[in-house]
C-alpha cells in the first residue's frame, strides 16, 4: 500500500468562536475566562458529527496565549477540552499553542506549525483538507499549510484576513459547503 492510500481529510478547527462561544469585549474576542464558562456554539455537535461520517478527521488548532500572559491556567484550558469530548463532540486531536507573540514559536497561529504537525502525526493530506477559524491568524495559517480556508465573520474590531478564503456565518455552514450540501437562500427559496 503507497504512502497516500494512508492519507486522510482532516477539518482543523479554531476553538474559540468557532466551536464555543467567544467573548467579544470592545471589539475583541476572548476565551472563557473559566471552564463554567464554556458553551458549545449551536449547530456545533451536528456539524462535526456529519463531517465525521464524511470521514474527516477534526482537529482543534488553538492558540491560548493568555497562559503565558499568567490570566489563565493550563489546567482550565485542559479542562475545557475535556468537557468538549465529554460533551460527545468527535474531536480527533487538540492541538494547543500556549505561548504569547514575542515567543516567536512555529505552533502560534499564524504559522501553521500546529497544523503541519497533525498532519504528520495523523496523515493528513493538506491539500484536500480545510479549516476553520474566526480570525485573520486562522486563515493565514490554513494559506500556509496549503489548506483551503473558511472564515467564520463576526466583524471584530481587528485586521481582516486575506483572500483566498470562503465567508461563512457558522461553522455548520462551513460544513455544509465542505459536504457539499449548501444551498444559497434564493435557491432555497425556489423550493418552497
Amino acid at each position: 500500500m503507497g504512502v497516500h492510500a494512508l492519507k486522510h481529510r482532516a477539518v482543523f478547527l479554531d476553538r474559540d468562536g468557532v466551536i464555543n462561544r467567544a467573548t467579544v469585549r470592545n471589539g475583541k474576542p476572548y476565551p472563557p475566562a473559566r471552564p463554567s464558562e464554556l458553551e458549545i456554539l449551536p449547530g456545533v455537535s451536528e456539524a462535526l458529527c456529519r463531517l465525521q461520517a464524511a470521514d474527516f478527521r477534526l482537529i482543534v488548532v488553538t492558540n491560548q496565549p493568555d497562559i503565558a500572559r499568567g490570566t489563565q491556567s493550563r489546567e482550565a484550558v485542559e479542562t475545557m477540552h475535556e468537557m468538549l469530548r465529554e460533551a460527545g463532540l468527535p474531536i480527533t486531536a487538540f492541538y494547543v499553542c500556549y505561548h504569547d507573540g514575542p515567543a516567536n514559536c512555529n505552533c502560534r497561529k499564524p504559522r501553521a506549525g500546529m497544523l503541519l504537525s497533525a498532519a504528520l502525526e495523523h496523515l493528513v493530506d493538506l491539500k484536500g483538507s480545510y479549516m476553520v477559524g474566526d480570525r485573520w491568524r486562522d486563515i493565514e495559517a490554513a494559506q500556509r499549510a496549503g489548506c483551503r480556508a473558511f472564515f467564520v465573520d463576526y466583524a471584530y474590531d481587528e485586521p481582516k484576513p486575506q483572500p483566498p478564503f470562503v465567508r461563512v456565518k457558522s461553522l455548520a455552514e462551513a460544513a455544509d459547503r465542505i459536504l457539499g450540501t449548501f444551498i444559497p437562500k434564493p435557491i432555497m427559496q425556489l423550493f418552497r
